[in-house]
């Protein structure tokens, strides 16, 4: 390959990252405006607006159904209940000919299968328990009803919300009359409902569905309040707002309180009482963790509605935001228009609240479109100076070790001339990356400690490999670790290894590019798209130039970077406390956030995150990485000799004591900072981005330009790593094996161009990933290391520690291990933190026992099986 001089690379820099230097003002959260009005109805010339309608989408279309207004003049009119429906089209048209078979208003409305779900409400007369299902069928233009499971009891007034495979119904008037209120609290599984069946077709089944009574809200009964699901950092769960009930006096009682029921736990918890009343409100669950009140009425004028009338202000013009992991309020900031009785909803990527009532008696005909806008503050010169010496460094690195690569020895294994301590940093920054610099953080700031036990587990699991695993590849000499395979099993055993880490790898480096450009799209104009390709490029630019000697020094240079960064974040955050860290112990203590071990040994504890179950996870997901993962071992073999190796591994798993404590304190960090100052949140980041919202948010100019290079370190640390070691895989196990004896230069090229098409595929992945609703990323890479990873830890077990299992037992094994897994984690409640253990165990009990089946003997040579007498 054709080496290209030092100024080619820097116009790559020139051409990609001068759009980061200008700054982008930032915006509101939230952008009101009149989307379109509600039409006359076809009965009547003026359409005053509708309060209580069943609102909602269905196939694309907004249905409005329903409602009650008092014809003008209001305050001389009597209520009137309608039964007209209102379709909305995409375009824009409003259709209006349709009717329900009854006048209805005030119940609850959800979106769920093909449509939309209503539940109870009134007709003035009396409350109905009837729940039933509009569908807009596009083809013919029709709205479509059907009857669904009645409710156990009549409700209006009430509240519902989707969760899940469940319709969540609270609350609401069992009579007309507020007297009647209700604590009540109900579920419907809409999955047995709306299956691979057609609605007319399956009326049997729907029929004999019942709703399910759950736990009561335990702060009373209530009326006209606010329930919506989100997620609390650690559980899906429901969430209940405000209301209004009488008090033993008869008089309104109006609610400020808030109540959590955790799905999963199947109890609730009380949580922050809002700072007003926002009876009869919308709101809406805004990305993981936010939920926007947008609006409601406080009671503060009720008793003197009937004296003001035209002259009433209406009800309060200004939004709430709850954060569900800090349980803190905020404003959301003013609103033009205050919409009650009515629902809020999604539409084309926007937030929509039709019509409804915005003073007492009087309606709006407006539907309100709100749009969700993120607020970047501008990265700035000084920053962004630091961020491209830093990456220009990386590709200079690459350069620089152009001409060292004489054959695939060099490109692969660095001639075996990596010193000990520069192996050991590769090491420790391929595997921390930036699924430790972002998502720990993350996931301590929104659960707690749990997870920090898988650290020792790293300890553990060097010592046995130092003891047990590296004597195997040191002897083999191997460039590829899955050569391994062959000599025990068969190529076979080789090429399916080979090619699940070759899966896992590209896997693994979408997610890592994902992270950071996560952290790159909250700083610059650049979206996350732009930002994965932009790291994609650089990565493989590097990598395929450099070979493994530029990706570990790079890496060494990196551990630097992203420690160094970490401890500049973490003390920063420490000297700017309120009441310093006497504080920050009492707060994280009270939130129970340095909760480490969960002593669960109940029948259920294999779901959550149990003391058991994550630390048979961490050594089953050590075990996959440190004894079967070429990007590792791939650095056993870079260093001189056996006991440069295993100093190596064993310095690896010291610093990684240490990184992960400080990543785990970050984030509870974090939880501390922002619940003291929950107004600097950004409702429209998510969860995992927290670290980079707080770096560019709160940190001087430099600082978290540095701390911004270290994120880049830690992934682009794992992603030139995986490059390399997959384009190593590939070449070894399959290109030597398809094309036989050929000149050195001739698969150094191939290495190469291996390299470049590796980093291709990655960053396609990681594009998909970017379009993706992932809560945790952190959940979804232990998920892709078990179900990838497992199979080919197993086989290497199996070969090393038996003498029984053969070629043909072990691929057995393989690939059902894999099956095993797919199902666990597709079908059953398993933690996703034990998948690799369980991925291993089944290979390894599967492969053992398939061999008996057959004839014939894998290779037993002492040499590459472990025997007490014979151990090397």
């Amino acid at each position: 390959m054709k080496t290209r001089p030092i100024r080619f690379y820097i116009l790559i820099l020139l051409i990609f990252f001068p759009i980061i230097i200008f700054p982008q003002t930032p915006a509101k959260v939230l952008d009101w405006s009149v989307l379109n009005k509600l039409p006359p109805a076809p009965d009547r010339d003026r359409q005053p607006g509708l309060a209580g309608a069943f609102s909602g989408i269905s196939n694309q279309a907004v249905i409005i159904a329903g409602g009650a207004n008092f014809p003008q003049p209001e305050w001389e009119a009597n209520k009137k209940y309608h039964d007209n429906i209102y379709v909305l089209k995409q375009n824009g048209e409003w259709l209006n000919q349709f009717h329900l078979d009854n006048e209805i208003a005030y119940g609850a409305a959800v979106e769920a299968g093909p449509g939309l779900v209503c539940i109870g409400g009134t007709n003035g007369k009396k409350v109905s328990s009837r729940v039933f299902l509009l569908v807009w069928n596009p083809e013919n233009e029709e709205i479509q009803q059907y009857d669904l499971p009645s409710l156990p009891i009549p409700l209006s007034n009430s509240s519902a919300a989707v969760q899940g495979d469940y319709i969540y119904v609270s609350g609401g008037q069992k009579g007309l009359n507020l007297s009647s209120a209700a604590d009540i609290f109900l579920r419907l599984n809409i999955a047995e409902l709306f299956n691979k069946n057609s609605i007319e077709s399956s009326e049997d089944q729907i029929l004999t569905t019942n709703w399910e009574k759950l736990p009561s809200i335990p702060g009373g009964k209530r009326a006209f309040h606010i329930s919506l699901s989100q997620h609390n950092g650690q559980d899906d769960c429901i969430y209940i707002f405000s209301g209004r009930r009488y008090d033993k006096n008869g008089d309104y009682k109006f609610l400020t309180d808030t109540w959590e029921y955790n799905i999963r736990k199947n109890r609730w918890r009380q949580r922050a009482d809002l700072p007003r009343c926002v009876m009869a409100g919308t709101g809406i669950q805004i990305k993981d963790s936010h939920i926007f009140i947008l609006g409601g009425a406080d009671g503060s004028l009720v008793s003197r509605a009937a004296q003001l009338k035209e002259n009433h202000p209406g009800f309060p013009k200004n939004a709430l935001v709850y954060h569900t992991i800090t349980n803190t309020w905020t404003s959301g900031g003013k609103t033009p228009i205050n919409q009650v009785t009515t629902r809020a909803f999604y539409w084309n990527d926007k937030i929509l609240i039709p019509s409804g009532e915005i003073k007492p008696r009087i309606r709006t005909p407006k539907i309100m479109e709100i749009s969700l806008n993120q607020a970047k503050s501008g990265f700035g010169l000084i920053n962004s100076v630091t961020l491209i010496i830093y990456l220009s460094g990386m590709i200079l690195i690459g350069v620089y070790f152009v001409n060292k690569n004489k054959d695939t020895n060099d490109y692969f294994r660095g001639g075996q001339q990596i010193p000990w301590w520069a192996a050991a940093c590769s090491i420790f920054a391929t595997m921390l990356s930036s699924i430790t610099y972002m998502a720990i953080p993350a996931k301590s700031y929104a659960t707690n400690w749990e997870f920090l036990l898988a650290y020792p587990m790293i300890l553990f699991v060097a010592l046995f490999v130092i003891h047990y695993i590296l004597p195997f590849f040191r002897k083999i000499d191997a460039t590829s670790a899955y050569e391994y395979l062959e000599m025990r099993f068969n190529r076979s055993a080789r090429m399916i290894g080979s090619g699940f880490f070759i899966i896992f790898q590209i896997g693994r480096m979408a997610i890592v590019m994902f992270l950071s450009a996560l952290a790159l799209s909250t700083i610059t104009p650049l979206s996350a798209i732009q930002s994965i390709l932009i790291m994609g490029t650089l990565s493989i630019i590097y990598s395929t130039i450099g070979g493994v000697e530029a990706v570990v020094w790079t890496d060494t240079i990196q551990t630097f970077v992203l420690l160094g960064g970490a401890l500049l974040a973490c003390g920063w955050i420490f000297f700017h406390f309120q009441g310093g860290v006497a504080e920050f112990f009492q707060i994280a203590a009270a939130n129970n956030k340095f909760h480490m071990i969960n002593w669960d040994w109940s029948t259920s504890s294999y779901t959550i995150a149990a003391f058991w179950i994550i630390v048979l996870g961490a050594l089953g997901q050590n075990m996959i990485s440190y004894s079967s993962d070429q990007a590792v071992v791939q650095r056993y073999m870079t260093t001189s000799n056996q006991k440069r190796a295993a100093k190596s591994i064993l310095t690896n798993g010291i610093m990684s004591q240490f990184a992960g404590l400080l990543f785990f304190l970050i984030g509870t960090a974090l939880f501390v900072f922002y619940q003291q100052n929950p107004g600097h949140l950004d409702p429209t980041f998510k969860t995992d981005a927290i670290l980079p919202l707080f770096i560019v948010r709160e940190l001087p100019v430099g600082i978290s330009g540095i701390i911004i290079a270290g994120i880049f370190a830690a992934a682009q640390s794992t992603i030139s790593t995986s490059m390399n070691s997959t384009s190593s895989a590939l070449i070894t196990d399959f290109s030597r094996s398809f094309f036989g004896k050929h000149k050195e230069k001739f698969y150094l090229v191939q290495a190469r161009w291996a390299t470049v098409i590796i980093g291709v595929l990655g960053t396609g992945t990681a594009l998909l990933f970017a379009t993706a609703e992932i809560k945790s990323l952190f959940d979804q890479f232990i998920s892709i290391i078990g179900l990838f990873g497992a199979s080919i830890c197993g086989l290497f077990l199996l070969g090393i520690f038996t003498k029984k299992a053969n070629g043909k037992g072990a691929i057995i094994g393989a690939i059902l291990g894999a099956i095993i897994l797919f199902i666990v984690r597709s079908y059953t409640q398993t933690h996703f933190y034990i998948y690799s253990t369980v991925g291993i165990i089944s290979t390894l009990v599967i492969g053992y026992f398939s061999s008996f089946l057959f004839s014939g003997k894998s290779n037993q040579d002492q040499h590459i099986i472990y025997s007490h007498r014979n151990n090397p």
